[in-house]
Formats: structure tokens, C-alpha cells, sequence
């Protein structure tokens, strides 16, 4: 029996996907918690011109809202990098994406979280440090903007830059969409509140 599960397992290896986080701010943070529990996500670097490592680390460990990360976390200031249950994550702090080294943290996809770059152009800029693909975390003017359980499905692979949208969209889109196509909607009303 051992073997057998151990032959599954090994034929059913998940591949995981290499991603570095622009702005470590509560976005690029949270992408980084949500990441801990997903074994095909794999955080490689984090970029933030304005956060020293020692305060990265400290921010992550520590949320006001979230809480305790729940994982070990350290730095180290002369290799400027953050580990995090023994990984490392390179840590960069270049103010211009077309200068920040993706390639060689090895990270293929880059979340865009300073909300800075949120045009198909300016997001475009990570990929002349080795990004094969970015997800811009706030609305865009003309990047493909896509909402999880509204229109992921019409997401190509030939896409290189694509919006998630905003926080408001992403908490309503998904509920509209079901009063709409099962009720119908003519018209409504919301309130976000965003700090607590």
C-alpha cells in the first residue's frame, strides 16, 4: 500500500508556478500570506523601494487585521533577502519595474501591487527584467480586467498583462452576477467600506 501511494504521488507532482510581488503594501502582503497554503505558488522576490527588509519582515510577521503570519520569518540585510519556513525570497528595491532582475530570482509572473502601474504600458515594464506575465492588482484603463466566478473564463493564454480588477469589483461583481442571472438586476446601490 505504501508503495502504491507513494508511486501517486509521485506521478501526480504539482507544478508550481514562480511569482515575484511589486509593492509590498497590504495587497503584495496578502498575496504573500494567501500563497503560504497553495503549494503550486511559489513567491521568489518582492520589490519595494520604500521598505527595508527588516520592516518587510516585521510587516509580514505582524498584521493588525490578519494577525500572526503563523510561519517563521527572518531576514538578512547584507543579502537583502526575507526567508520565510526556510525558503528565501529575494528582496529588491528599484523604483523603475524595467529595472528590477525578475529573471534572476526566477520569478515568471509578477504581481503588480503598488498601484502605481496599472496601465497595460507601465505594467508591461517588468517584463524587460525576464516577467513572462503580469496581473496588475487594481482597475485598469486597458488591460483585460477579470473577476474570478464572473469572467475568468474569457482569459487567453495569449494575455501578458490582465487586471483582477478592484477590491469593491471583486466583493460585488460576484454576487451581482448571481442576483442578475438568476433575478434579474435594474438597478443598485453599494457602500464600500474600506478601513475598519
Amino acid at each position: 500500500f505504501h508503495r502504491a501511494v507513494v508511486r501517486i504521488e509521485a506521478s501526480h507532482r504539482i507544478m508550481s508556478i514562480n511569482i515575484g510581488i511589486n509593492g509590498f503594501g497590504r495587497i503584495g502582503r496578502l498575496v504573500m500570506r494567501a500563497a503560504k497554503n497553495d503549494p503550486k505558488i511559489n513567491i521568489v522576490a518582492v520589490n519595494d523601494p520604500f521598505i527595508p527588509v527588516n520592516y518587510m519582515e516585521y510587516m509580514y510577521k505582524y498584521d493588525t487585521v490578519h494577525g500572526r503570519c503563523g510561519q517563521e520569518v527572518s531576514h538578512d540585510e547584507a543579502a537583502n533577502t526575507m526567508t520565510v519556513d526556510g525558503k528565501t525570497i529575494k528582496v529588491f528595491d528599484k523604483m523603475d519595474p524595467a529595472e528590477i532582475p525578475w529573471a534572476s530570482a526566477g520569478a515568471d509572473y509578477v504581481i503588480e501591487s503598488t498601484g502605481a502601474f496599472t496601465s497595460t504600458e507601465g505594467a508591461s515594464k517588468h517584463m524587460a527584467g525576464g516577467a513572462k506575465k503580469v496581473v496588475i492588482s487594481a482597475p485598469s484603463g486597458d488591460a483585460p480586467m477579470f473577476v474570478m466566478g464572473v469572467n475568468e473564463e474569457k482569459y487567453e493564454s495569449s494575455m501578458d498583462v490582465v487586471s483582477n480588477a478592484s477590491c469593491t469589483t471583486n466583493c460585488l461583481a460576484p454576487i451581482a452576477k448571481v442576483v442578475n442571472d438568476e433575478f434579474g438586476l435594474k438597478e443598485g446601490l453599494m457602500t464600500t467600506v474600506h478601513a475598519v
